[in-house]
């Protein structure tokens, strides 16, 4: 535990604006200064009929924060198309009006940086870039790459790679932490978020981000930056968790495990990781600053083949949603969550209607009742095995007939062809619990079951979270049963994961105030 709430890094939080009109540029300076924008990039290239004299006195006269102006050509990415001298003229004149930052490509900045004498300037610093597409195989080839930015004399030098796995950013990682200038470095993507998320860690200059309303693809929100992941506060010994999932963007937890490091004073921070390979990602993130994971689709059972150990209840379900590194010797012991937070959703709900078989005497409310489970992967698995330790009898669906048979044998009960699940007969006060995405945003529509045979149920769970209230408990509340949202699961087991994460005690109030207010 660190104390927090002061700068510990260096790390500034800029804003491309990427407008097509000199008036909506400045407006949106305005705007990231109000969101907590350190700095903005003025994309030169994005403006239509732009005139350097005239613009660019514009743009810099009202700036109320540093800019960096890049003019990128349509060579690197851009889109000017124009006569090159032009487009060096207007970056010299942005340097000589004001301007804090100006960009230059490499293939022309050791000329431009020679002709006009620019390693003696006061005022303006200048980045040299480079975008790479399609990641450099080896981490020696990026390295030659910086140094031969570095050797253009510039004071800031920026690498933008095109990451095609997650385990690519680990070359990244390594450059922002070894260069001898200051690094600006990140991937795009989905699979190069935490690149961006991370940078502060490793020594990265810049962060992007996008302002509300008009957002960048392949960035996250200044908000989110700022309000979830907390960047100004992540520094050298910040220790990494994450969500292992394909995909990955649905994922609720950095804006409820972020805040929460925060609040007790753990210095952590918890970011989405698109992994197409699991075998790879752990090969590559072995360092302890990667600390631990939660597990989502598809990976809760694949996963566990790479787990050193595996806690009893775990093993017994077959399915691994928590893996944390053990401090001692660097092993990952695997854990599931999933089990009691979501039984113990489903239990509370029926007390709280007082739904309990009218025996008090009973363990628990679904003792004695049909079970029916749609989907055997992981969280499936993990509601069949807290049905079971409560005397429930399981019935499974799954697409994968013989994945269902499978789970069925497991908790002794009985399992369905899918196909059969539309004219399925519950048994009266039977409880349904979809363990598949259907339903999940953005095919919000669909629901796993036939509508007419909701009413059967006593109770009607969803691990679905995104929505909140998906269309199966939107039906089932209009059928007038009992509902628990996948919310109040994945509440639970996030308490759960916080305290093997932290090795304290999670201040539950605290996250169930987050989950009402952000979920």
């Amino acid at each position: 535990m660190g104390s927090l709430g002061v700068l510990r890094n260096t790390t500034m939080v800029c804003v491309p604006l990427m407008r097509h009109s000199v008036e909506q540029m400045v407006g949106d300076m305005y705007q990231a200064k109000i969101e907590g924008a350190d700095l903005v990039e003025l994309r030169l290239d994005c403006l239509k009929e732009f005139n350097p004299q005239r613009d660019l006195q514009t743009l810099l006269r009202n700036k109320p924060l540093p800019v960096a102006v890049v003019y990128r050509p349509k060579w690197e990415g851009g889109l000017y198309d124009g006569d090159e001298n032009s487009r060096l003229e207007a970056l010299l004149l942005a340097k000589d009006l004001g301007a804090e930052y100006v960009d230059f490509e490499l293939q022309v900045a050791s000329d431009i940086m020679e002709k006009h004498n620019l390693n003696h300037r006061k005022n303006c610093k200048i980045i040299v870039s480079c975008f790479v597409d399609g990641i450099t195989s080896l981490k020696e080839d990026l390295s030659h790459l910086v140094t031969r930015m570095q050797s253009t004399g510039a004071d800031l030098i920026k690498l933008v790679t095109n990451a095609t796995d997650i385990t690519e950013l680990s070359r990244i990682f390594h450059l922002l932490s070894h260069c001898q200038v200051p690094l600006i470095a990140y991937s795009t993507g989905e699979r190069g978020l935490i690149s961006q998320l991370l940078g502060p860690k490793f020594g990265g200059v810049f962060v992007y981000g996008s302002i509300e309303g008009n957002q960048v693809p392949g960035l996250p929100s200044l908000a989110s930056l700022r309000e979830a992941y907390g960047v100004e506060n992540i520094d050298a010994d910040t220790k990494v968790f994450g969500l292992i999932s394909k995909p990955v963007s649905h994922s609720k937890g950095p804006i409820l495990h972020n805040p929460t490091f925060r609040h007790v004073g753990f210095n952590g921070v918890y970011v989405p990781m698109f992994v197409d390979d699991l075998k790879q990602f752990f090969n590559v993130y072995e360092s302890p600053d990667f600390a631990g994971y939660s597990v989502g689709i598809p990976y809760k059972e694949a996963v566990m083949e790479f787990c050193d150990e595996v806690h009893p209840l775990a093993q017994s379900i077959g399915a691994v949603n928590t893996i944390v590194k053990r401090h001692s010797d660097g092993k990952l012991v695997g854990y599931n969550t999933d089990c009691e937070a979501s039984i113990t959703a489903i239990e509370d709900a029926l007390k709280a209607r007082g739904l309990v078989n009218g025996e008090a005497l009973l363990p628990s409310p679904i003792t004695g009742k049909q079970f029916v489970l749609v989907g055997a992967g992981g969280a499936g698995r993990a509601l069949s095995f807290g049905a079971k330790s409560r005397g429930a009898s399981v019935t499974v669906f799954d697409i994968d007939y013989e994945r269902a048979k499978a789970l069925a044998l497991a908790v002794s009960g009985e399992a369905i062809p899918f196909e059969a699940l539309s004219n399925f007969q519950p048994e009266k006060g039977a409880v349904l619990a979809n363990a598949t995405p259907i339903g999940m945003h953005p095919n919000k529509d669909r629901i796993p079951v036939s509508e007419e045979t909701l009413r059967d149920y006593s109770v009607v769970f969803d691990a679905v979270y995104t929505p909140r209230k998906t269309t199966l408990l939107k039906d089932a509340e209009a059928a007038g049963v009992i509902t628990v949202s996948g919310v109040e699961m994945f509440l639970r087991q996030a308490v759960g994961q916080f305290n093997l994460f932290t090795g304290g005690k999670a201040p539950e109030e605290f996250m169930r105030e987050i989950v009402l207010s952000k979920f």
